[in-house]
């Protein structure tokens, strides 16, 4: 590559497609090991855990003039060597250190969410940096050491050296679309069958109560005192030892309880066309006292008739606050935004890459053998 070209040239604006990411790491923007086949994904990057996990006293920001091994340092109760695994128990904060650290370019920032099957266990986790602010966020240009904060919040879960429950994307400039540009992408795309409202500031989406096509199936509750996950593992897990189904019982209503964990779908089938990500807004104060979507970053490709889709459900997290929280059928519970990528993709989700979660229904964590209600 020549050294004086120009660094638009380098990196256009918008999300960043899988080859944008593999140049970061080319061009040392991204330091890691060798990345893993599957790691790079459409529009995100896999991260992985390192070698080991602080037990901490209290989640924290390090701020402008801090780095955050000096807050580990000050706040760490105990360390877990994940070289050959270790539980995570439900209830408590753990820091582990990232494979991945970052020198990014000046124009070039970064965010990250939960992947989905890590969102899928009601395991929160937030990516940190060195002096940073906020949460999940790196300004452009960063350096420095990446870690993740996890809490298990439902299950005790376990992880490894190498695990992945954390995403990040990549983007330069103003990404996201204007109310405008969403319904003329509509117009031309379909992003979403059936809304339930017009297409405006993203996609709103409500959800199902009815449970039609399903036996009238339309969510589940998180078990309490459950044996342990392990992250890594697909197709091992029954059901019924961990969640208990929820079925319309006619009233097409239901009750979120306070504490309580929650899979739920949305009444819409959502489609991400190529040239464009989404990402899920995971709480909104004006539809309700409860969060949904942990994990919201969608793939270009998710739902795409070429990619295997042809429109797929929302599959929802939903936790409510401190009371108690009447959910009825076709209530707007969230919004999908979309990104435009910096160039056309070299990779759509679910085409060829064995994505879990394509042409989805109500479906739960890759951990879990298939449910019929």
């Amino acid at each position: 590559m020549r050294g004086t070209m120009a660094e638009s040239e380098l990196w256009a604006k918008g999300v960043f497609p899988a080859r944008f990411i593999e140049r970061l790491a080319q061009r040392g923007a991204i330091i890691a090991p060798p990345f893993d086949a599957d790691q790079a994904q459409p529009a995100s990057l896999d991260l992985r855990l390192g070698d080991v996990a602080y037990r901490i006293r209290a989640s924290f920001l390090p701020g402008p003039g801090h780095k955050v091994a000096e807050r580990i340092e000050t706040l760490k109760l105990h360390e877990l060597d994940l070289g050959g695994g270790a539980v995570l128990e439900r209830g408590c904060v753990y820091l582990v250190p990232l494979q991945e650290s970052l020198k990014l370019p000046p124009s070039v920032s970064a965010g990250a969410n939960p992947k989905s099957s890590t969102g899928r266990l009601d395991v929160f986790t937030r990516v940190i940096g060195d002096r940073t602010r906020g949460f999940d966020t790196l300004p452009a240009g960063y350096e420095g050491q990446l870690y993740l904060e996890i809490s298990p919040r439902t299950f005790p879960v376990r992880v490894r050296r190498g695990s992945r429950l954390s995403q990040m994307r990549f983007r330069v400039g103003e990404t996201r679309l204007s109310v405008a540009e969403h319904r003329t992408l509509h117009n031309a795309e379909t992003l979403v069958f059936d809304p339930n409202e017009e297409v405006g500031e993203g996609v709103a989406l409500s959800i199902d109560l009815v449970g039609e096509g399903r036996n009238g199936l339309i969510g589940f509750r998180s078990k309490r005192h459950t044996a342990v996950i392990d992250m890594d593992l697909k197709d091992t897990l029954d059901v019924l030892d961990y969640w208990e189904p929820l079925v319309n019982r006619g009233e097409a209503q239901f009750i979120l309880d306070p504490d309580e964990f929650y899979i739920l779908v949305s009444r819409e089938s959502v489609h991400v066309p190529p040239n464009y990500a989404a990402e899920m807004v995971p709480f909104d104060p004006l539809v309700g006292e409860f969060r949904v979507h942990y994990a919201g970053f969608f793939d270009p490709g998710f739902g795409h008739s070429a990619a295997g889709g042809t429109g797929s459900r929302a599959v929802l997290e939903v936790r409510s606050r401190e009371v108690p929280f009447l959910l009825g059928h076709g209530q707007t519970i969230g919004r999908l935004i979309y990104e435009r990528l910096a160039e056309p993709p070299d990779r759509l989700y679910g085409a060829g890459l064995g994505s879990n979660y394509q042409a989805q229904g109500l479906k739960l964590s890759k951990h879990f053998r298939a449910f019929t209600a």
